[in-house]
């Protein structure tokens, strides 16, 4: 089964894309590289949905040739259900790099990032059930179902700010996955409760 490239919209849809075969290399492509060229990007593409295609490709030739950060990760503590790794941080660098676990039965609140993201499956398989906003002028917080995605390892799948969504994984193994993110706003950044119309600032 070939591997998806999806972007997730505002309004919950998603498309799938494709993206060209990247050429053989025998020089390592280093999470430094990386880096750099992503910096690059994010300052030539000011469309967040046109950054997330342009970045997709380097994801997967990040995790294929520089294929010891696949082992970057903690395991989640029982109690919390999940864990986060941060791969790279640096004061007032533009993005968030991490590698993200989930133990099975789990799952997360339904939330947006208020930023750009990008998550690329390795391991075990999730659920990602989407969302949208409804206009309701007296329930501005009003949210319903649109779909939902199974993503496998080697799955990428991208998010604009306002998307929203949960996650779920499935099985009986951890999901482990690589997650990139932007700089985010955080008075857009919310948690959702849809049975009971309310949204709160994460």
């Amino acid at each position: 089964m070939e591997n998806q490239n999806l972007i997730v919209n505002a309004d919950g849809g998603y498309q799938a894309f494709q993206i060209a075969a990247e050429e053989d290399s025998e020089r390592v492509y280093r999470l430094y590289r990386f880096l750099t060229e992503l910096e690059d990007l994010l300052a030539a593409i000011p469309d967040d949905a046109e950054r997330i295609r342009a970045i997709t490709p380097r994801v997967r030739q990040l995790l294929t040739s520089s294929y010891w950060l696949q082992m970057e990760y903690n395991e989640p503590k029982p109690d919390q259900g999940w864990a986060v790794k941060f791969l790279y941080r640096e004061y007032q660098f533009p993005l968030t790099v991490q590698m993200v676990t989930w133990l099975p039965g789990t799952a997360s609140t339904i939330h947006n990032h208020a930023t750009w993201g990008i998550v690329a499956m390795i391991g075990g398989a999730e659920k990602n059930t989407l969302w949208r906003r409804v206009t309701d002028d007296s329930q501005p917080h009003k949210i319903e179902k649109i779909d939902e995605v199974i993503l496998h390892p080697g799955d990428i799948i991208g998010f604009v700010p306002d998307a929203i969504h949960c996650v779920e994984p499935l099985g009986d193994e951890p999901t482990v996955s690589f997650n990139l993110y932007g700089v985010t706003n955080r008075s857009q950044r919310y948690r959702f409760n849809p049975a009971e119309q309310t949204a709160e600032l994460f």
